[in-house]
Protein backbone atom coordinates (compact mmCIF):
# COMPACT_ATOMS: atom_id res chain seq x y z
CA UNK A 1 0.00 0.00 0.00
CA UNK A 2 1.50 3.31 -1.05
CA UNK A 3 1.31 6.31 1.21
CA UNK A 4 -0.08 9.44 -0.35
CA UNK A 5 1.78 12.69 0.20
CA UNK A 6 -0.19 14.69 2.79
CA UNK A 7 -1.65 18.01 1.57
CA UNK A 8 0.39 21.13 2.24
CA UNK A 9 -0.73 23.84 4.65
CA UNK A 10 -1.19 26.08 1.61
CA UNK A 11 -3.53 23.56 0.04
CA UNK A 12 -5.52 23.13 3.23
CA UNK A 13 -5.80 26.90 3.60
CA UNK A 14 -7.19 27.12 0.07
CA UNK A 15 -9.78 24.44 0.79
CA UNK A 16 -10.83 26.25 3.94
CA UNK A 17 -11.13 29.56 2.11
CA UNK A 18 -13.24 28.09 -0.69
CA UNK A 19 -15.78 26.68 1.78
CA UNK A 20 -17.02 30.24 2.16
CA UNK A 21 -17.15 31.57 -1.38
CA UNK A 22 -18.10 35.11 -0.41
CA UNK A 23 -15.11 35.34 1.93
CA UNK A 24 -12.83 33.83 -0.72
CA UNK A 25 -13.90 36.42 -3.30
CA UNK A 26 -13.52 39.29 -0.83
CA UNK A 27 -10.04 38.05 0.15
CA UNK A 28 -8.75 38.23 -3.46
CA UNK A 29 -8.08 41.95 -3.08
CA UNK A 30 -5.49 41.21 -0.39
CA UNK A 31 -4.23 37.83 -1.60
CA UNK A 32 -0.52 37.66 -2.62
CA UNK A 33 0.03 36.80 -6.28
CA UNK A 34 1.69 33.47 -5.49
CA UNK A 35 -1.50 32.20 -3.84
CA UNK A 36 -3.69 32.70 -6.92
CA UNK A 37 -2.51 29.63 -8.93
CA UNK A 38 -3.09 26.99 -6.20
CA UNK A 39 -6.45 28.55 -5.34
CA UNK A 40 -7.40 28.61 -9.03
CA UNK A 41 -6.53 24.91 -9.39
CA UNK A 42 -8.66 24.02 -6.38
CA UNK A 43 -11.62 26.02 -7.69
CA UNK A 44 -11.28 24.26 -11.09
CA UNK A 45 -11.21 20.83 -9.52
CA UNK A 46 -14.21 21.58 -7.34
CA UNK A 47 -16.05 23.24 -10.25
CA UNK A 48 -16.91 26.37 -8.25
CA UNK A 49 -17.77 29.07 -10.82
CA UNK A 50 -18.06 32.24 -8.72
CA UNK A 51 -14.49 32.20 -7.30
CA UNK A 52 -13.16 31.29 -10.77
CA UNK A 53 -14.88 34.32 -12.29
CA UNK A 54 -13.54 36.58 -9.58
CA UNK A 55 -9.99 35.20 -9.84
CA UNK A 56 -9.92 35.79 -13.61
CA UNK A 57 -10.89 39.43 -13.01
CA UNK A 58 -8.13 39.86 -10.42
CA UNK A 59 -5.54 37.57 -12.09
CA UNK A 60 -2.14 39.12 -11.23
CA UNK A 61 -0.14 37.62 -14.13
CA UNK A 62 -0.08 38.51 -17.85
CA UNK A 63 -0.83 34.89 -18.88
CA UNK A 64 -3.43 32.36 -17.74
CA UNK A 65 -2.27 28.98 -19.19
CA UNK A 66 -5.58 27.20 -18.72
CA UNK A 67 -4.93 24.56 -21.40
CA UNK A 68 -2.12 22.91 -19.44
CA UNK A 69 -4.46 22.24 -16.50
CA UNK A 70 -6.80 20.04 -18.55
CA UNK A 71 -6.83 18.81 -22.13
CA UNK A 72 -10.30 20.17 -22.81
CA UNK A 73 -11.52 22.41 -19.96
CA UNK A 74 -15.06 21.45 -18.87
CA UNK A 75 -17.73 23.78 -20.23
CA UNK A 76 -18.53 25.00 -16.71
CA UNK A 77 -14.90 26.04 -16.12
CA UNK A 78 -14.70 27.67 -19.55
CA UNK A 79 -17.97 29.52 -18.98
CA UNK A 80 -16.75 30.84 -15.65
CA UNK A 81 -13.47 32.01 -17.18
CA UNK A 82 -15.24 33.69 -20.09
CA UNK A 83 -17.75 35.40 -17.79
CA UNK A 84 -14.85 36.76 -15.77
CA UNK A 85 -13.24 38.02 -18.97
CA UNK A 86 -16.55 39.50 -20.12
CA UNK A 87 -16.62 41.63 -16.99
CA UNK A 88 -13.13 42.96 -17.71
CA UNK A 89 -13.63 43.50 -21.42
CA UNK A 90 -16.92 45.34 -20.94
CA UNK A 91 -15.38 47.92 -18.60
CA UNK A 92 -14.84 51.39 -20.11
CA UNK A 93 -11.75 51.85 -17.94
CA UNK A 94 -9.47 48.90 -17.27
CA UNK A 95 -9.26 48.13 -13.55
CA UNK A 96 -5.87 48.85 -12.04
CA UNK A 97 -5.33 45.17 -11.20
CA UNK A 98 -6.22 43.92 -14.67
CA UNK A 99 -2.91 42.44 -15.79
CA UNK A 100 -4.18 39.51 -17.83
CA UNK A 101 -3.32 39.84 -21.52
CA UNK A 102 -3.12 36.22 -22.75
CA UNK A 103 -5.51 33.31 -22.22
CA UNK A 104 -3.60 30.22 -23.40
CA UNK A 105 -5.82 27.22 -24.12
CA UNK A 106 -2.98 25.16 -25.61
CA UNK A 107 -1.25 22.32 -23.80
CA UNK A 108 1.61 24.59 -22.73
CA UNK A 109 2.58 26.43 -19.59
CA UNK A 110 2.82 23.52 -17.14
CA UNK A 111 5.97 25.08 -15.69
CA UNK A 112 3.93 28.09 -14.67
CA UNK A 113 1.79 25.98 -12.35
CA UNK A 114 4.83 24.10 -11.03
CA UNK A 115 6.44 27.39 -10.09
CA UNK A 116 3.60 28.50 -7.90
CA UNK A 117 1.28 25.71 -6.83
CA UNK A 118 3.27 23.83 -4.20
CA UNK A 119 0.91 20.95 -4.99
CA UNK A 120 2.25 17.42 -4.58
CA UNK A 121 0.31 16.28 -7.64
CA UNK A 122 2.63 18.44 -9.74
CA UNK A 123 5.75 16.99 -8.05
CA UNK A 124 6.91 20.46 -7.15
CA UNK A 125 7.81 22.48 -4.11
CA UNK A 126 6.63 25.96 -3.17
CA UNK A 127 8.80 28.61 -4.73
CA UNK A 128 9.23 32.33 -4.36
CA UNK A 129 8.07 34.85 -6.97
CA UNK A 130 9.52 34.30 -10.45
CA UNK A 131 9.12 36.11 -13.73
CA UNK A 132 6.31 34.66 -15.83
CA UNK A 133 7.09 34.46 -19.54
CA UNK A 134 4.22 34.42 -22.00
CA UNK A 135 4.33 31.21 -24.01
CA UNK A 136 2.83 33.17 -26.88
CA UNK A 137 4.74 36.43 -27.24
CA UNK A 138 3.70 37.19 -30.82
CA UNK A 139 1.13 39.96 -30.46
CA UNK A 140 1.61 41.56 -33.86
CA UNK A 141 -1.67 40.53 -35.45
CA UNK A 142 -3.93 42.71 -33.38
CA UNK A 143 -4.09 45.50 -30.84
CA UNK A 144 -6.93 43.75 -29.03
CA UNK A 145 -6.69 43.93 -25.22
CA UNK A 146 -6.78 40.11 -24.94
CA UNK A 147 -5.05 37.39 -26.96
CA UNK A 148 -6.54 33.88 -26.84
CA UNK A 149 -4.33 31.05 -28.10
CA UNK A 150 -5.85 27.75 -29.14
CA UNK A 151 -4.51 24.65 -30.92
CA UNK A 152 -7.01 23.02 -33.26
CA UNK A 153 -6.58 19.28 -32.62
CA UNK A 154 -9.21 17.15 -34.34
CA UNK A 155 -9.54 13.45 -33.72
CA UNK A 156 -12.35 10.91 -33.49
CA UNK A 157 -12.57 11.55 -29.75
CA UNK A 158 -12.81 15.32 -29.99
CA UNK A 159 -15.85 17.05 -31.45
CA UNK A 160 -16.01 20.56 -32.82
CA UNK A 161 -18.34 21.90 -30.10
CA UNK A 162 -15.46 22.93 -27.86
CA UNK A 163 -13.78 24.89 -30.65
CA UNK A 164 -17.03 26.45 -31.86
CA UNK A 165 -17.90 27.62 -28.35
CA UNK A 166 -14.60 29.51 -28.14
CA UNK A 167 -14.84 30.86 -31.70
CA UNK A 168 -18.35 32.18 -31.19
CA UNK A 169 -17.38 33.84 -27.91
CA UNK A 170 -14.39 35.50 -29.58
CA UNK A 171 -16.58 36.68 -32.48
CA UNK A 172 -18.96 38.31 -30.01
CA UNK A 173 -15.99 40.23 -28.58
CA UNK A 174 -14.72 41.43 -31.94
CA UNK A 175 -12.14 44.17 -31.48
CA UNK A 176 -11.57 43.20 -27.85
CA UNK A 177 -10.34 39.62 -28.34
CA UNK A 178 -7.91 38.25 -30.89
CA UNK A 179 -8.23 34.48 -31.30
CA UNK A 180 -4.97 33.02 -32.58
CA UNK A 181 -4.74 29.38 -33.70
CA UNK A 182 -1.14 28.53 -34.55
CA UNK A 183 -1.44 24.75 -34.94
CA UNK A 184 -3.96 22.64 -36.87
CA UNK A 185 -3.86 18.85 -36.53
CA UNK A 186 -6.42 16.56 -38.15
CA UNK A 187 -6.44 12.82 -37.37
CA UNK A 188 -8.84 10.60 -39.36
CA UNK A 189 -11.71 13.07 -39.23
CA UNK A 190 -14.12 13.80 -42.10
CA UNK A 191 -13.28 17.17 -43.57
CA UNK A 192 -16.83 18.47 -43.16
CA UNK A 193 -16.36 18.42 -39.37
CA UNK A 194 -13.20 20.48 -39.69
CA UNK A 195 -14.60 22.93 -42.22
CA UNK A 196 -17.03 24.64 -39.82
CA UNK A 197 -14.18 25.54 -37.50
CA UNK A 198 -11.83 26.72 -40.25
CA UNK A 199 -14.54 29.03 -41.53
CA UNK A 200 -14.50 30.82 -38.17
CA UNK A 201 -10.79 31.33 -37.46
CA UNK A 202 -8.12 33.69 -38.78
CA UNK A 203 -6.20 31.36 -41.09
CA UNK A 204 -3.13 33.55 -41.45
CA UNK A 205 -2.30 32.86 -37.78
CA UNK A 206 -1.75 29.15 -38.47
CA UNK A 207 1.93 28.20 -38.61
CA UNK A 208 1.78 24.40 -38.35
CA UNK A 209 -0.52 21.92 -40.12
CA UNK A 210 -0.63 18.14 -39.80
CA UNK A 211 -3.14 16.09 -41.78
CA UNK A 212 -3.14 12.39 -40.95
CA UNK A 213 -6.17 11.18 -42.87
CA UNK A 214 -6.97 8.80 -45.71
CA UNK A 215 -8.45 11.64 -47.73
CA UNK A 216 -8.76 11.36 -51.49
CA UNK A 217 -7.39 14.00 -53.86
CA UNK A 218 -10.71 15.88 -54.26
CA UNK A 219 -10.92 16.29 -50.48
CA UNK A 220 -7.28 17.40 -50.36
CA UNK A 221 -8.09 19.89 -53.11
CA UNK A 222 -10.96 21.31 -51.06
CA UNK A 223 -8.76 21.58 -47.99
CA UNK A 224 -6.12 23.29 -50.13
CA UNK A 225 -8.40 26.32 -50.51
CA UNK A 226 -7.97 26.88 -46.78
CA UNK A 227 -4.31 25.91 -46.89
CA UNK A 228 -3.61 28.67 -49.41
CA UNK A 229 -4.96 31.26 -46.94
CA UNK A 230 -2.45 30.21 -44.28
CA UNK A 231 0.04 32.80 -45.46
CA UNK A 232 2.34 32.31 -42.45
CA UNK A 233 2.45 28.51 -42.59
CA UNK A 234 5.92 27.21 -41.69
CA UNK A 235 5.38 23.46 -41.22
CA UNK A 236 3.21 21.10 -43.30
CA UNK A 237 2.73 17.35 -42.72
CA UNK A 238 0.61 15.19 -45.04
CA UNK A 239 0.15 11.54 -44.10
CA UNK A 240 -1.69 8.70 -45.85
CA UNK A 241 -3.39 10.74 -48.57
CA UNK A 242 -4.89 8.21 -50.99
CA UNK A 243 -3.25 7.56 -54.34
CA UNK A 244 -5.69 8.48 -57.05
CA UNK A 245 -5.52 9.24 -60.73
CA UNK A 246 -6.64 12.70 -61.70
CA UNK A 247 -5.64 16.30 -61.36
CA UNK A 248 -4.34 17.77 -58.16
CA UNK A 249 -3.75 21.16 -59.74
CA UNK A 250 -5.89 22.89 -57.11
CA UNK A 251 -3.60 21.58 -54.38
CA UNK A 252 -0.52 22.71 -56.33
CA UNK A 253 -1.93 26.18 -56.98
CA UNK A 254 -2.45 26.70 -53.25
CA UNK A 255 1.03 25.39 -52.44
CA UNK A 256 2.37 28.27 -54.53
CA UNK A 257 0.92 30.69 -51.97
CA UNK A 258 2.94 29.25 -49.05
CA UNK A 259 5.84 31.68 -48.97
CA UNK A 260 7.12 30.89 -45.47
CA UNK A 261 7.12 27.08 -45.54
CA UNK A 262 10.27 25.73 -43.87
CA UNK A 263 9.37 22.18 -42.87
CA UNK A 264 7.73 19.53 -45.03
CA UNK A 265 6.78 16.07 -43.75
CA UNK A 266 5.30 13.44 -46.07
CA UNK A 267 4.28 9.94 -44.95
CA UNK A 268 3.19 7.26 -47.41
CA UNK A 269 3.04 9.90 -50.18
CA UNK A 270 1.81 7.53 -52.89
CA UNK A 271 -0.36 10.31 -54.33
CA UNK A 272 2.88 12.01 -55.43
CA UNK A 273 4.16 9.00 -57.39
CA UNK A 274 5.38 10.22 -60.77
CA UNK A 275 4.56 13.84 -59.98
CA UNK A 276 6.73 14.74 -57.01
CA UNK A 277 8.58 17.20 -59.22
CA UNK A 278 5.33 19.17 -59.69
CA UNK A 279 5.04 19.66 -55.95
CA UNK A 280 8.71 20.52 -55.54
CA UNK A 281 8.41 23.25 -58.16
CA UNK A 282 5.76 24.90 -55.98
CA UNK A 283 8.18 25.54 -53.12
CA UNK A 284 8.63 29.29 -52.81
CA UNK A 285 11.46 29.36 -50.26
CA UNK A 286 14.31 27.02 -49.27
CA UNK A 287 13.28 24.31 -46.81
CA UNK A 288 15.03 23.79 -43.49
CA UNK A 289 13.65 20.30 -42.99
CA UNK A 290 12.38 17.59 -45.33
CA UNK A 291 11.10 14.31 -43.92
CA UNK A 292 9.65 11.50 -46.04
CA UNK A 293 8.56 8.19 -44.49
CA UNK A 294 7.38 4.97 -46.12
CA UNK A 295 8.03 6.39 -49.56
CA UNK A 296 9.00 3.18 -51.40
CA UNK A 297 6.39 3.85 -54.11
CA UNK A 298 8.23 6.92 -55.34
CA UNK A 299 10.10 6.23 -58.56
CA UNK A 300 13.80 6.75 -59.20
CA UNK A 301 12.77 9.68 -61.37
CA UNK A 302 10.92 11.18 -58.37
CA UNK A 303 14.02 10.76 -56.20
CA UNK A 304 16.25 12.33 -58.84
CA UNK A 305 13.99 15.39 -58.95
CA UNK A 306 13.99 15.43 -55.16
CA UNK A 307 17.77 15.50 -54.82
CA UNK A 308 18.08 18.11 -57.57
CA UNK A 309 15.45 20.50 -56.20
CA UNK A 310 17.01 24.01 -55.84
CA UNK A 311 15.00 24.74 -52.69
CA UNK A 312 16.65 21.88 -50.80
CA UNK A 313 20.09 23.50 -50.97
CA UNK A 314 19.93 24.93 -47.44
CA UNK A 315 18.57 21.90 -45.59
CA UNK A 316 19.35 21.47 -41.91
CA UNK A 317 17.53 18.15 -41.70
CA UNK A 318 16.92 15.39 -44.27
CA UNK A 319 14.99 12.28 -43.26
CA UNK A 320 14.25 9.51 -45.74
CA UNK A 321 12.76 6.28 -44.43
CA UNK A 322 11.86 3.53 -46.85
CA UNK A 323 12.94 5.30 -50.02
CA UNK A 324 13.87 2.74 -52.67
CA UNK A 325 17.51 3.58 -53.47
CA UNK A 326 18.31 0.03 -54.62
CA UNK A 327 20.08 0.35 -57.97
CA UNK A 328 19.81 4.14 -57.77
CA UNK A 329 22.78 6.20 -58.95
CA UNK A 330 24.40 7.82 -55.89
CA UNK A 331 25.37 10.94 -57.85
CA UNK A 332 22.17 13.01 -57.23
CA UNK A 333 22.36 12.30 -53.48
CA UNK A 334 26.07 13.09 -53.42
CA UNK A 335 25.44 16.41 -55.20
CA UNK A 336 22.71 17.35 -52.71
CA UNK A 337 24.94 16.53 -49.72
CA UNK A 338 27.70 18.60 -51.32
CA UNK A 339 25.32 21.57 -51.45
CA UNK A 340 23.98 21.22 -47.90
CA UNK A 341 27.27 20.26 -46.19
CA UNK A 342 27.63 23.73 -44.55
CA UNK A 343 24.11 23.64 -43.00
CA UNK A 344 23.14 19.96 -42.53
CA UNK A 345 22.56 18.99 -38.89
CA UNK A 346 20.55 15.78 -39.16
CA UNK A 347 20.78 13.10 -41.88
CA UNK A 348 18.66 9.95 -41.77
CA UNK A 349 18.72 7.45 -44.63
CA UNK A 350 17.17 4.43 -42.93
CA UNK A 351 15.71 1.40 -44.70
CA UNK A 352 16.57 2.81 -48.14
CA UNK A 353 18.04 -0.37 -49.66
CA UNK A 354 21.49 1.22 -49.80
CA UNK A 355 24.56 -0.92 -50.47
CA UNK A 356 28.31 -0.51 -50.02
CA UNK A 357 28.99 1.14 -53.39
CA UNK A 358 26.43 3.90 -52.77
CA UNK A 359 27.99 4.71 -49.42
CA UNK A 360 31.47 4.80 -50.96
CA UNK A 361 30.28 7.59 -53.26
CA UNK A 362 29.10 9.87 -50.44
CA UNK A 363 31.93 9.25 -47.93
CA UNK A 364 34.11 12.24 -48.95
CA UNK A 365 31.27 14.77 -48.77
CA UNK A 366 29.93 13.22 -45.57
CA UNK A 367 33.21 14.04 -43.83
CA UNK A 368 32.62 17.74 -44.65
CA UNK A 369 29.22 17.98 -42.91
CA UNK A 370 30.74 19.61 -39.84
CA UNK A 371 27.38 20.71 -38.36
CA UNK A 372 26.04 17.15 -38.34
CA UNK A 373 24.54 16.14 -34.97
CA UNK A 374 22.56 13.06 -35.96
CA UNK A 375 23.42 10.45 -38.60
CA UNK A 376 21.42 7.25 -39.05
CA UNK A 377 21.67 4.70 -41.88
CA UNK A 378 20.10 1.69 -40.16
CA UNK A 379 18.29 -1.16 -41.94
CA UNK A 380 20.54 -0.92 -45.02
CA UNK A 381 22.86 -3.59 -46.45
CA UNK A 382 26.45 -2.76 -45.48
CA UNK A 383 29.47 -4.92 -44.88
CA UNK A 384 31.60 -4.48 -41.77
CA UNK A 385 34.26 -2.85 -43.95
CA UNK A 386 31.79 -0.15 -45.02
CA UNK A 387 30.68 0.49 -41.42
CA UNK A 388 34.35 0.95 -40.49
CA UNK A 389 34.82 3.41 -43.35
CA UNK A 390 31.79 5.37 -42.16
CA UNK A 391 33.27 5.57 -38.66
CA UNK A 392 36.56 6.86 -40.03
CA UNK A 393 35.01 9.46 -42.33
CA UNK A 394 32.73 10.81 -39.58
CA UNK A 395 35.45 10.84 -36.90
CA UNK A 396 36.20 14.52 -37.45
CA UNK A 397 32.58 15.66 -36.99
CA UNK A 398 32.81 17.15 -33.52
CA UNK A 399 29.07 17.92 -33.22
CA UNK A 400 27.96 14.34 -33.94
CA UNK A 401 25.90 12.97 -31.03
CA UNK A 402 23.60 10.25 -32.39
CA UNK A 403 24.73 7.50 -34.78
CA UNK A 404 22.80 4.45 -35.95
CA UNK A 405 24.37 1.94 -38.33
CA UNK A 406 23.10 -1.41 -39.63
CA UNK A 407 24.33 -4.64 -38.13
CA UNK A 408 26.82 -5.70 -40.84
CA UNK A 409 25.81 -8.38 -43.34
CA UNK A 410 28.47 -10.74 -41.98
CA UNK A 411 26.39 -11.10 -38.79
CA UNK A 412 23.44 -12.81 -40.50
CA UNK A 413 22.94 -16.50 -41.12
CA UNK A 414 21.52 -17.69 -44.44
CA UNK A 415 18.04 -17.83 -42.85
CA UNK A 416 18.27 -14.11 -42.03
CA UNK A 417 18.68 -14.60 -38.29
CA UNK A 418 21.44 -12.88 -36.33
CA UNK A 419 24.51 -14.84 -35.27
CA UNK A 420 25.13 -13.46 -31.79
CA UNK A 421 28.69 -14.79 -31.60
CA UNK A 422 29.53 -13.03 -34.84
CA UNK A 423 27.91 -9.82 -33.53
CA UNK A 424 30.12 -9.98 -30.44
CA UNK A 425 33.26 -10.33 -32.57
CA UNK A 426 32.35 -7.43 -34.84
CA UNK A 427 31.42 -5.21 -31.89
CA UNK A 428 34.88 -5.87 -30.49
CA UNK A 429 36.40 -5.07 -33.89
CA UNK A 430 34.50 -1.79 -34.18
CA UNK A 431 35.38 -0.88 -30.59
CA UNK A 432 39.02 -1.27 -31.64
CA UNK A 433 38.39 1.07 -34.57
CA UNK A 434 36.91 3.71 -32.22
CA UNK A 435 39.87 3.29 -29.87
CA UNK A 436 42.25 3.76 -32.78
CA UNK A 437 40.44 6.98 -33.78
CA UNK A 438 41.02 8.21 -30.24
CA UNK A 439 37.78 10.13 -29.57
CA UNK A 440 35.17 9.15 -26.94
CA UNK A 441 32.21 7.90 -28.94
CA UNK A 442 29.14 5.67 -28.75
CA UNK A 443 27.37 4.22 -31.79
CA UNK A 444 24.45 1.81 -32.17
CA UNK A 445 24.14 -1.16 -34.51
CA UNK A 446 20.55 -1.96 -35.48
CA UNK A 447 19.22 -5.17 -37.03
CA UNK A 448 17.46 -5.21 -40.38
CA UNK A 449 13.82 -5.45 -39.47
CA UNK A 450 12.00 -2.52 -37.85
CA UNK A 451 9.26 -4.76 -36.38
CA UNK A 452 11.81 -6.73 -34.32
CA UNK A 453 14.68 -4.31 -33.83
CA UNK A 454 17.66 -5.38 -31.80
CA UNK A 455 20.14 -2.66 -30.87
CA UNK A 456 23.78 -3.20 -29.91
CA UNK A 457 25.90 -0.43 -28.42
CA UNK A 458 29.53 0.00 -29.40
CA UNK A 459 31.41 2.48 -27.26
CA UNK A 460 34.85 3.88 -26.53
CA UNK A 461 35.35 6.33 -23.69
Amino acid sequence: MSLRTPPTLLWLAGESLLRDQASAIAALEYLPAELFPPLFIQACRRRIPEPLMAMVQAWPFPVLPLGSLMRLPPVMVLQAVFEGLDFLLDQQVCPQRWKLRVLDLRNTGANFWRMWCGDSTWNCSPMGPVAVQSSSPNMEHSLAPLEVFLDLNFSEMDGVKFFMYIIQWAQQKEGLVHLCCKALRIYEVPFQRVRRVLDGVQLDCIQEVEVNCTWDLPTLGTFARYLGQMSNLQSLALCHIKEEQGSFSQFLSQMLRLRHLKKLYLESPSFLRGRLDQMLRCLQTPLDKLSMWFCSQLTHSDLTHLFQCPNLRQLKSLHLYGANLTGFSPEPLRALLEAVAPTLQDLRLDNCGMVDSQVEAILPVLSRCHQLRGFTVSENHFSVATVEKLLRHTAGLSSLERELYPVPLECYRTQGTVDQERVALIRAELTGTLRELGQPRTICLVTKYYSSWEVYDVAFS
